[in-house]
């Protein structure tokens, strides 16, 4: 991914004030820029020699400790955990505390290395000038601290959704799975009793149906030229297993896209199984199944259709009704809003119209 340098930089600064891995350096800039800050004020050159050094490291000190009791004790304690009256009160009495035992230390501690008297309301000045410095770096260190609590949070919030997002496709992916599985193996023991010729190429097929489960749904993404394998084999079986069925699988897009193209597995297995059983003529009349894969625009392009038999009714309406809601869920959670999803069932024909962004 390519970013603009006014982006990096940007990406940069945010990272910089947020991340771990920069704690040390941030730390270390923040000493730093205080310390100049507290270096140009006034107070410190009122002391003689290298006690004006004292005086202003003395005086840094305390209130950099004041900063960073604000930041690990105060805000996660009291702000975090909305006590905002009482982080404020704190806050106040730690800025009194903090400036008295300095105007104290200042009487008690350094006044025999005076060199320079003012006015009190000037000596104040100087002082508070120095106190009041704080303030600002105070309230920054604090919107700080606030960022990279929402940040931290976001993240895991955005983790958190990701892994429930995951578990539910897996869970709605593992109930497709089993439910297609028992329908095949129906199919086998009924040809066991009529055809056990036919039973033997059947399991056949089923040993290449769970090779394809095992190697291929466990991945994210599958080839579009084995889902139509896969589909292909499926409707061979059931064109074994029944007269009278057809089924044709059509794909006006050239090989090599549908063999460098991916798509997550199962897609369309349950519209197929669907298909399959609303195709059931009790009359032994003709029945068939139709699909057509098209890629346009980035765009695949899937529809299903199959013949219908008048009066005809799916038994096992509560597993039909269980996949169809599956996979509408795993496509609304695979593509939000970029997916359509049309069923017309007519009397003669059931068609599934499905487009999804490649």
């Amino acid at each position: 991914m390519k970013y603009s340098p006014q982006k990096f930089e940007e990406t940069f600064v945010m990272d910089f004030l947020v991340e771990a891995k920069y704690g040390l350096r941030r730390h270390l800039l923040f000493l730093i820029f205080f310390f100049f800050l507290l270096y140009s004020a006034r107070f410190w050159h009122w002391y003689s020699g290298i006690y004006q050094y004292y005086v202003l490291f003395f005086v840094y000190t305390i209130l950099i400790a004041m900063v960073y009791i604000n930041i690990y004790v105060l805000v996660p304690r009291f702000f975090f955990r909305t006590k905002y009256l009482t982080y404020l009160v704190l806050l106040i009495l730690m800025g009194v505390v903090g400036l008295n035992f300095i105007g104290y230390s200042f009487r008690h501690l350094f006044e025999d290395f005076r060199i320079q008297y003012t006015p009190k309301d000037n000596e104040r000045g100087g002082i508070y000038e120095g106190i009041l410095m704080c303030i600002p770096i105070i309230l920054t260190t604090t919107t700080i601290k606030l960022l990279q609590k929402w940040i931290s949070d976001n993240k895991r919030i955005s983790e958190l959704s990701t892994l429930t997002l995951n578990m539910e496709l897996n869970e709605l992916r593992n109930q497709i799975n089993p439910h297609f599985l028992f329908n095949m193996l129906n199919n086998v023991k009924a040809l066991i009793r009529t055809d056990p010729a036919k039973a033997s190429v059947v399991i056949v097929k089923l040993s290449e149906f769970l090779r394809y489960q095992l190697y291929e749904n466990s991945e994210e993404k599958t080839l579009l030229a084995s889902e139509i394998d896969f589909l292909s084999n499926f409707l061979n079986l059931e064109k074994i297993r029944r007269d009278n069925f057809s089924f044709d699988i059509q794909t006006d897009v050239d090989k090599r896209i549908i063999s460098s193209t991916f798509i997550p597995p199962n897609l369309f297995t349950t519209f197929v199984e669907n298909a399959v059983k609303h195709s059931v003529d009790l009359s032994g009349g003709e029945s068939y199944v139709k699909i057509e894969i098209n890629i346009e625009h980035k765009q695949l392009h899937f529809i299903c259709m199959n013949s219908r038999s008048v009066g005809y009714t799916v038994s096992d309406k509560k597993s039909s009704g269980l996949g169809l809601a599956n996979i509408t869920r795993r496509l609304e959670l695979l593509y939000n809003d970029t997916f359509n999803l049309q069923i017309e069932s007519g009397e003669k024909e059931y068609i599934v119209n499905l487009k999804i962004p490649l």
